[in-house]
């Protein structure tokens, strides 16, 4: 005799992160073009435009990753805002209390996407072992 099993019952674990280095390459390489099409449509020296853009990407890239990589996703986004977004481009520079915000800014993104990914994907998992999330046709 056949015995019917439904398909998709069974317990569906939490999606692994992605690995570090592949965050900061995605950190590398997005910061560089972001940056590069930010100083070419809107035009150079203006960190206003670019502080947004790059946090957006470390929030965007916090989505996939280990709360670990966080620190490193922040300082390869301020590296490439210091360095290319800043007169004179192509320097870096420490500028005290600007720097540190941004730095915070950067990383508070990257955390905040991290942990809403976590949360998420946690959330989703209860439901989908919580007493009556299996309903029958």
């Amino acid at each position: 005799m056949i015995e019917w099993k439904p398909l998709g019952t069974a317990a569906r674990p939490v999606p692994k992160p992605v690995a570090t280095p592949l965050v900061w390459a995605g950190a590398f390489g997005g910061a560089l073009v972001l940056v590069a099409l930010l100083n070419t449509v809107v035009g150079p020296d203006r960190p206003e435009m670019a502080l947004p853009v790059l946090s957006l990407l470390a929030a965007l890239l916090g989505l996939c990753a280990r709360f670990t990589a966080a620190p490193g996703t922040a300082v390869l986004c301020w590296l490439f805002l210091n360095g290319f977004v800043i007169p004179p481009a192509g320097t870096l520079t420490w500028a005290g209390h600007r720097d540190t915000t941004w730095l915070a800014c950067l990383l508070t993104a990257t955390l905040v996407g991290t942990a809403l990914a976590r949360l998420f994907h946690a959330r989703a998992a209860y439901r989908r072992l919580a007493p009556g999330s299996d309903r029958e046709p």
